[in-house]
Order: C-alpha cells, then sequence, then structure tokens
C-alpha cells in the first residue's frame, strides 16, 4: 500500500494495525471513532497541525521496512 495525503485513516489502520503508534504520536487518541477514520491523512493532519508530507513519508517508510 502507497499511502498519499488523500489515504483514508481508517484504510491505513486495517492494512497495517502496527501504523496507530504514529497517529497517537501526532495527539490523534480517538482511532476507533468512525469521525477519525473516515478522515483522509491530510484532514487529520490540518486539525492536529502536523506537516502531511512528513507523516506520508514516516508511514511508507515504516510499511516498507517490513
Amino acid at each position: 500500500m502507497e499511502i498519499t495525503k488523500t489515504t483514508i485513516i481508517g484504510d491505513i489502520l486495517d492494512t497495517d494495525p502496527s501504523t496507530a503508534p504514529f497517529f497517537l504520536e501526532m495527539g490523534m487518541h480517538c482511532l476507533g471513532c468512525p469521525a477519525s477514520r473516515g478522515e483522509t491523512l491530510e484532514q487529520a493532519c490540518m486539525v492536529h497541525g502536523v506537516d502531511p508530507d512528513a507523516l506520508v513519508s514516516k508511514l511508507n517508510q515504516h510499511i516498507q521496512s517490513k
């Protein structure tokens, strides 16, 4: 899976649950909430003040390292 800024958070977590700590680290503690799972990565980053490009890079590196 290649993650982009438009990837839905729920899809990321369903594909690789080990990505959850990256979202928790940015302050997104409601990962089970239907609203947060339906957001794009970019939307969540905007709400939490995180650089979406940096998070995309971290997540893709994490997934590729497995």
